[in-house]
């Protein structure tokens, strides 16, 4: 007599589909508190619909597109357990880059990737996102959650999101605005952002032998607080800016660190010089380099060391544009200024030393 062989099933593969229904149905109320009246439908089609006859009102609209992720942060949200502030930072880089140009965030989506769906735990994610959707202005139309057993362990995961906005063709924003004399406006960030985390766990983790429930005195929490904290999202500050002052361009301060995303919206011509003795860069910037034994110039083309969001604007419109961030509570400063490039090689530098 031989025995009866089961069939293989996507189940006994490692998919879970009756899990993922579960998590669509918990993510649906987070996902619902994000939708402008442009948006048609609710979650679970097979796409996201906006009703483009919004755009109508433009006269030459021009949509800017943007996609990212979160790089090795969300190994500290794996570790830490927390995963409803990751999702902040997903949409940060993605919205925030496409203000850049002086772009309204519509909409956008997102593609969860796991090992394992663990329902509760993707709702949180999704909860995340919608509620920096919310800080952002646009909306989340929809998204993707997919299980990948035996290419990610089963508490392993990933982010990654892609979004849409608009802006006036005559109002775009970027290098061909930019004149010698112009300002240079620098915005806190809120700590490391979503950049650099490959170096900062290396350090911190590897060399330092540091853990993530270690409490650091210079920080006032703990070492996992601090890493995780989200990235802020200055998408609706930047344009409230462009409603209330003339701005020229932002630069999002991403990987690469300050010095180079600001060289991204200077022209040729034209060079920014930012005076580091502006500001003072968080303690967790200067944990970095002590415990790593990190030079400042790695440091500074790698992490944003304090600066999140810059912009330049018209020298006479300094005073406005930081009136008006501080009605915002962003804190803001006038960091630097625009030069001829004469013998610069570079779009951008850093002069001085750190304020202490």
């Amino acid at each position: 007599m031989t025995e009866k062989t089961t069939g293989a099933s996507y189940a006994a593969a490692g998919v879970d589909i009756e899990a993922g229904d579960r998590a669509v149905e918990l993510m649906k109320e987070w996902v619902k508190k994000t939708q402008r009246p442009e948006v048609l439908g609710g979650l679970g089609g097979f796409a996201g619909l906006f009703d483009a006859s919004a755009l109508k009102r433009y006269e030459r609209p021009l949509l800017a597109s943007a996609t990212d992720g979160v790089g090795t942060k969300v190994d500290i949200a794996r570790q830490m357990g927390v995963y409803d502030t990751i999702g902040h930072d997903l949409v940060a880089m993605v919205m925030d880059d496409i203000v850049v140009c002086g772009a309204e965030p519509l909409f956008m989506t997102d593609y969860i990737c796991v090992g394992k769906v663990h329902p509760e735990r993707v709702a949180a994610i999704v909860k995340g996102i919608a509620e920096g959707c919310v800080l952002a202005g646009c909306a989340l139309v929809g998204g993707e959650t997919a299980e990948h057993p035996g290419l990610l362990g089963p508490d392993d995961f990933d982010v990654a999101g892609a979004g849409t906005g608009v802006v006036e063709y005559d109002r775009l924003l970027g290098a061909d605005r930019i004149r010698t004399g112009d300002a240079v406006i620098a915005m806190a960030s809120s700590g490391l952002h979503s950049n650099g985390y490959s170096l900062v766990r290396h350090v911190l983790f590897d060399r330092a032998g540091m853990s993530l429930d270690r409490h650091v005195e210079e920080l006032g929490r703990t070492l996992g607080e601090e890493l995780l904290e989200p990235t802020k999202i200055y998408s609706l500050d930047c344009l409230a800016l462009t409603r209330t002052a003339e701005v020229h361009a932002y630069s999002h301060i991403t990987g690469g660190g300050l010095a180079a995303n600001l060289a991204r919206v200077i022209p040729d011509h034209l060079h920014a010089a930012v005076d580091r003795s502006t500001w003072t860069p968080g303690a967790v910037f200067d944990l970095v380099g002590k415990a790593g034994q990190v030079e400042q110039l790695e440091l500074e083309k790698t992490l944003n060391m304090g600066v999140g969001m810059m912009a330049v604007v018209p020298a006479e419109s300094v005073d406005v544009a930081l009136t008006a961030l501080a009605d915002r509570g962003v804190d803001a400063w006038a960091a630097g200024e625009i030069l001829d490039r004469g013998d610069h090689t570079e779009g951008a530098t850093l002069t001085g030393s750190y304020a202490r």
